[in-house]
């Protein structure tokens, strides 16, 4: 069974990204987990290989940005796709983030239509 992990310390975020992936469920059988910070995210992301993450960029204990990074030097994880969601939209972001191996990246406030057609493409693939 496939896996998404959402990390986002912003706990209405999660909720909204669960709720929101919910639908996308009842067509394909997969897991949600989340995480609150950087840290608690990683290793849920070690421990379960999910095939996509949703990943915050300004996170306590790692940022979005270090969390990408160590997925990307872990060759078990080659397959995760990665979504940066992120309040800064500014080209230098996404130019950082895209330098980390980021698949995919979404500015907040997000539109939950986008999201799932993207986890629809993802997870069929």
């Amino acid at each position: 069974m496939d896996t998404v992990v959402i990390v986002d310390d912003e706990v209405h975020i999660r909720s909204l990204l669960e709720q929101t992936l919910e639908e996308l469920q009842e067509e394909r059988d997969f897991e949600i987990l989340t995480a609150a910070n950087g840290g608690d995210g990683l290793a849920t992301i070690q421990r379960e290989r999910p095939k996509l993450v949703f990943l915050d960029v300004m996170m306590p204990i790692m940022n979005g940005y270090d969390v990408c990074s160590a997925i990307r030097a872990d060759a078990t994880l080659n397959d995760t796709k990665v979504v940066m969601l992120t309040a800064k939209g500014q080209e230098a972001d996404r130019q950082r983030g895209l330098e980390v191996g980021v698949n995919h990246f979404m500015t907040k406030p997000f539109d939950p239509d986008e999201i799932l057609k993207l986890a629809a493409t993802i997870l069929q693939g």
